[in-house]
C-alpha cells in the first residue's frame, strides 16, 4: 500500500471517530408536544388506525373514544394500507401525514375534552378525554 493511500485511510478513519459513535442526549421535549414513540419513563397509551378506515367513520380509529391522565404520550398508530392523519378540532396537534406503518405521539398535558378527526377522511373521528 502507498503511503498517499495510508495517509488518506488515516485521515478517514480519524475523521469518522471524530464525528463520534455514541448517542447524544436530546433535550426534552416541553408539554405538550410532539413525542417519540416510545415514551421512556412516562406513562403512554395508543391508539390504532385500523385497515379500511376511512370507511368506518367514528369507529376508524381505535378506541374512538379514550380516556387518560393529564401527562399521558398518546401514539397513533396506522395499520392502513393508505395514509392518515390525527388532526385536533381546535388548536392542539396536527399528526401531519401518519403513512402506512407510521406513528404520531402527542402528550396531553392538560385536562379536558379534545376530540379530533383525519384531516385527508374528514368522517374519521374520535375523541381523547384527560383527566
Amino acid at each position: 500500500m502507498s503511503s498517499r493511500r495510508l495517509a488518506i485511510m488515516l485521515a478517514l478513519v480519524a475523521s469518522a471517530a471524530a464525528c463520534g459513535g455514541g448517542d447524544s442526549p436530546t433535550p426534552a421535549p416541553t408539554s405538550p408536544s410532539v413525542t417519540p414513540p416510545a415514551v421512556a419513563g412516562g406513562v403512554s397509551s395508543s391508539i390504532t388506525i385500523p385497515s379500511g378506515a376511512e370507511f368506518l367513520g367514528n369507529k376508524a380509529f381505535s378506541p374512538s373514544d379514550l380516556t387518560v391522565d393529564a401527562g399521558t404520550a398518546v401514539t397513533w398508530t396506522n395499520t392502513d394500507r393508505t395514509s392518515h392523519t390525527s388532526t385536533s378540532d381546535v388548536a392542539g396537534w396536527n399528526s401531519g401525514t401518519i403513512a402506512p406503518g407510521g406513528q404520531f405521539s402527542f402528550t396531553f398535558a392538560t385536562a379536558g375534552t379534545f376530540p379530533y378527526h383525519c384531516s385527508i377522511h374528514p368522517g374519521m373521528t374520535g375523541t381523547v378525554v384527560v383527566r
